[in-house]
C-alpha cells in the first residue's frame, strides 16, 4: 500500500499542504515518542483509507525538525492530532484537538473527516459534469 502521509519538511511545505487541501489532519510526533510510534500505523492506514487528492490530506510533523510549525499551533504533547478545513484549526467532533495516541478518539474524527472530504469530492465531481 501507499504511503498517503505527507511527512512535513519546511513551515512552507506545511501550509502549501493546508492551501491545497479542502481538509488535513495532522499528526505532531516525535522520533523519541513510545506512543507516537504506536499509533502511527493506524495513522498510516487511515490516510490509505480516507485520503483524497485536494480534499482530504493526511499530514506528519516532525516537531524536532519543524518546531515552527508546532510552535504556531501550541503542540506541547506527543502524538497531537490537529485538523484543519480551509486552512483553519478546526475541532471535531467537539475536540480541538487530540493529544496521546487515543485511537478510539483519532478514529472518530478520521470517520468524519472522511465523510465531509468523499461527500465534497463527490458534489465538485457533479458540478464538473
Amino acid at each position: 500500500m501507499a504511503d498517503q502521509v505527507k511527512h512535513i519538511a519546511s513551515h512552507q511545505e506545511f501550509d502549501n499542504l493546508l492551501a491545497s487541501n479542502k481538509y488535513v489532519i495532522a499528526d505532531f510526533h516525535a522520533d523519541w515518542c513510545g506512543p507516537c510510534k504506536a499509533i502511527a500505523p493506524h495513522y498510516t492506514k487511515m490516510a490509505s483509507t480516507f485520503s483524497i487528492p485536494g480534499f482530504l490530506a493526511f499530514a506528519k510533523v516532525n516537531v524536532d525538525h519543524v518546531q515552527s510549525v508546532a510552535q504556531k499551533y501550541s503542540v506541547a504533547a506527543m502524538p497531537t492530532f490537529l485538523f484543519f478545513k480551509e486552512g483553519n484549526q478546526v475541532a471535531v467532533n467537539g475536540q480541538a484537538m487530540i493529544q496521546g495516541a487515543n485511537l478510539p478518539s483519532l478514529n472518530l474524527a478520521v470517520e468524519k473527516m472522511g465523510k465531509l472530504a468523499k461527500e465534497k469530492a463527490a458534489a465538485a465531481a457533479a458540478a464538473a459534469e
